[in-house]
């Protein structure tokens, strides 16, 4: 029967441990020196080497060598390597977590091993116990028998409760590198006789995302072809380009406006198998991994990925500024919720790249161009210096830039799912914030119709705008008087009737 490339490849000695050497370093002294512990939590992504690492722990507390252990070659090495060690009991605590479970496991720790030095149980996936299992476990994981060991595996230690943390002496995985995961796959590849390219390896690697069972798994696909020789093609051909890579690439085109490039690059990793909707999360994930690397110096961890890919990452961060990456993040959250109800999700996606390709945000987005035929409604005067005669001339300060932030939040309210919608939407441009207290906004209006509507609506925008402020205050709504020119003020009331009657041809009286 064949084994996969992980299973037949597995490590029979720590020295074959790959990227571990913090964990190796101590699990070997602790094993020559007689020190181990009665409980471990080996935490990790998955394909680093946890379940394997206990195995190995096993064999070194049961080795029968006076060398140094595990050697690899005893009896009980090699029983525990083809699992039919009677004294190494691996449970699966995703199918296996409820309280009789854990119940039967505390009833068989009370017998001494059958034939080895310690009786291990290797609980794989242990956050996965129910509340339960973790209780009934608690006493004898504490304190149990001289010859009994624990070894617990998870993926997801923050689901472990405290108590069972504070039991174990923890050991955390790190995912491996992309040199040591080509170094390993190359042994192999080598050793089959099989010819593969430098840059096939790496992108394979690249994938793997520092999961030594995914490159193998990826590098079993690629040599099942029953081919000789692998190129980076016939690796693209086989698992897609559908990964990290396609997504900085994607996001360098969208950078330097290159639709049609990221159009392309879409399209093939859509071919490739990618769901459109998938797509649309990974890019989002993409984009959300570009702001943590501008504020975090090793973002490995948080990020959950390699840290090659955490460089190339921070490198295409440093070349976008913030503000896009905070658009791309809002649009393509848009896309993804609306794509969630839509039959043509890949639409949505080239549409959100389209629009994030573009150097000028969206005209829905831009409150100067929504405001600009109103621009002249903004009454308050500044002075400021002519720079002909030094005389001070007025200027109207225009309320509509989008660098004003009373602006920015008065047209903020009619935007979103929860603003302003209908009959409202009227308001937007025959009204605007004039000025702000610690507990008040002044909302100016041109006529009193509009006054009477936002009167009538004052509770649902207050709470409007306390939700886009993050602060209530209550709002006051003013008419604004209207600018009369210097030419109509310096005429009496006779002199107007006198000059239109002149133009209609009627003798117009003006009673007193």
């Amino acid at each position: 029967m064949y084994l996969a490339l992980y299973r037949a490849y597995r490590p029979e000695t720590f020295e074959e441990i790959l990227g571990q050497d913090h964990i190796i370093k101590i699990l070997k002294n602790q094993i020559q020196s007689g020190t181990v512990n009665h409980a471990y939590l080996f935490c990790g992504t998955r394909g680093t080497g946890k379940t394997t690492t206990a195995r190995l722990l096993a064999k070194g507390v049961n080795c029968t060598s006076n060398e140094e252990r595990p050697c690899g070659t005893c009896e009980n090495c090699n029983a525990i390597k083809d699992g039919v060690f009677i004294d190494v009991i691996e449970i699966d605590a995703a199918s296996n977590n409820g309280v009789d479970n854990i119940r039967e496991l505390k009833e068989s720790v009370k017998y001494p091993p059958a034939v080895g030095i310690k009786k291990v149980y290797i609980i794989d996936e242990v956050h996965m116990l129910s509340p339960g299992a973790y209780n009934a476990l608690l006493k004898t994981l504490e304190e149990p028998p001289e010859h009994v060991m624990f070894i617990l595996a998870t993926t997801d230690p923050q689901k472990l409760p405290s108590t069972i943390l504070s039991r174990c002496m923890r050991l955390d995985f790190k995912r491996i590198s992309e040199n040591l995961l080509i170094e390993g796959m190359k042994k192999i590849c080598d050793e089959k006789e099989i010819d593969v390219s430098e840059s096939a390896l790496r992108l394979i690697a690249i994938n793997a995302d520092g999961s030594v069972r995914d490159g193998l798994s990826i590098l079993d696909q690629c040599l099942a072809s029953g081919e000789q020789k692998v190129s980076r093609d016939d690796v693209l051909e086989l698992i897609g380009a559908a990964g990290e890579e396609v997504f900085l690439e994607i996001a360098e085109m969208i950078k330097t406006g290159d639709v049609g490039g990221a159009f392309l690059a879409l399209d093939q990793a859509l071919s490739d198998g990618k769901d459109a909707r998938q797509a649309l999360k990974d890019l989002l994930a993409h984009y959300r991994n570009l702001l943590i690397v501008k504020f975090i110096k090793e973002p490995e961890n948080i990020l959950n990925i390699s840290s090659e890919n955490a460089e190339r990452i921070k490198a295409q961060s440093d070349t976008i500024p913030l503000a896009d990456i905070n658009r791309a993040i809002t649009e393509i959250s848009k896309a993804t919720s609306e794509a969630k109800w839509s039959t043509h999700p890949r639409v949505l996606l080239e549409l959100c790249i389209a629009m994030l390709a573009d150097n000028e945000e969206p005209e829905i987005k831009t409150t100067s161009k929504v405001a600009a035929p109103n621009a002249t409604k903004s009454k308050n005067v500044t002075k400021q210096a002519d720079p002909v005669n030094d005389a001070p001339i007025e200027q109207k300060q225009d309320y509509t830039s989008p660098g004003n932030d009373n602006s920015r939040l008065w047209n903020s309210i009619f935007e979103g799912d929860d603003g302003l919608k209908g009959s409202l939407k009227m308001i937007q441009n025959s009204a605007e914030i004039k000025a702000t207290s610690e507990s008040e906004y002044t909302i100016a209006t041109q006529t009193d119709f509009v006054k009477d509507l936002i009167t009538k609506n004052k509770n649902a925008i207050e709470a409007i705008l306390q939700n886009r402020s993050g602060t209530f205050k209550a709002i006051k709504c003013v008419n604004e008087e209207k600018p009369e020119s210097n030419e109509t003020n310096s005429k009496s009331t006779s002199e107007l009737a006198a000059e239109v009657g002149n133009i209609l041809g009627l003798d117009i009286e003006i009673e007193d």
